[in-house]
């Protein structure tokens, strides 16, 4: 077959591939005027936004409850940090917090790092959420090709990666949250005043490298996989043993989800203190920092000021957790 033909074939099977996406864009756009709706639906349904659905539906959820629940964060973060390295004295409350920060400043310096918040769940809460509905459907459809269903253990397994994989993805723009809550409790002229999660990441790659916005990263991730093992393993679970019982889908499901913040917070709120503590510090005028990582700051922590500071501020630390689930 000569050169030309093979030109002459190609030419005209590409004008009949274009004809056909001609007639089929024509189609659709017939469709989407007469019947708009299901047009939306069709797009909704396709095989792309199938997958990413789940991850866009996360991310705009934690988004949402972190803009609610910025406040109680921020009076999360300040209980933490509280009488560093004192084993006695006067114990801060979170209503003795929220009087302090309104004290110094507005009422709006309760939602300091919103904007960071706002990143880490655009990312880590997309990608947390994703990852596990995607894996969730995949061990859903192998236990039904075997003619069973899912347990606790897959449904575990699946928090506990998905969990992982978010905050290794989250960490910067948690490392950015930390530091724009912690930037009041320094004295003035020492602050940064960070306008905004791009000023503070650049700040910090500039003044500390890039590395440093991967600080805590290793608590930060046993944090999120305690975190999802509690949220969502026990969410699934919680559902599974209600459905027997005669009562409404919405009460199942907040009682599912304060039974999984319940859990959530107690697997979780030790790692979540640790990584705070490693974000938040700097290094002292020898040039060293406090902690030289995470054993050393459990064991600092444990031995200074006692294991159940691990678990100050709780009830705040709950309330801030169980919308997430």
């Amino acid at each position: 077959m000569s050169t030309s033909s093979e030109f002459q074939q190609a030419a005209e099977s590409a004008r009949h591939m274009t004809s056909a996406a001609v007639e089929t864009t024509r189609r659709v756009e017939e469709k989407a005027v007469k019947d708009p709706i299901f047009t939306k639906i069709d797009i909704l349904s396709s095989p792309s936004m199938r997958v990413a659905l789940p991850f866009i539906n996360g991310g705009a959820a934690g988004m949402v409850a972190t803009t609610v629940i910025q406040p109680i964060d921020m009076i999360k973060v300040r209980l933490q940090l509280a009488d560093e390295g004192v084993k006695n004295g006067p114990k801060p409350t979170p209503i003795s917090v929220t009087r302090q920060i309104l004290a110094q400043g507005k009422v709006l310096d309760l939602y300091a790092g919103l904007s960071a918040g706002l990143l880490r769940q655009a990312v880590y809460t997309t990608a947390r959420l994703g990852f596990f509905d995607t894996l969730m459907g995949t061990l859903t459809r192998r236990a039904t090709d075997k003619g069973q269903s899912v347990g606790f253990a897959e449904r575990a397994t699946a928090g506990l990666a998905a969990g992982g994989l978010g905050a290794m993805i989250g960490t910067p723009a948690d490392l950015a949250m930390i530091r724009m809550q912690s930037d009041g409790l320094k004295p003035l002229a020492d602050r940064k005043m960070y306008k905004s999660v791009v000023d503070a990441m650049i700040s910090i790659t500039k003044e500390e490298g890039v590395r440093r916005l991967w600080a805590g990263a290793s608590p930060t991730i046993v944090r999120a996989m305690a975190l999802n093992f509690g949220q969502l393993a026990f969410f699934s679970e919680a559902k599974q043993q209600l459905a027997p019982y005669d009562i409404g889908p919405r009460a199942k499901t907040l009682t599912a989800s304060a039974v999984a913040g319940l859990f959530a917070s107690l697997f979780s709120l030790p790692f979540d203190f640790v990584k705070t503590r490693l974000q938040k510090q700097s290094k002292r005028p020898d040039g060293k920092l406090p902690y030289k990582g995470s054993l050393d700051c459990f064991y600092k922590i444990a031995t200074q000021e006692g294991w159940g500071r691990f678990y100050r501020g709780f009830g705040t630390y709950y309330f801030r957790i169980a919308p997430h689930a």
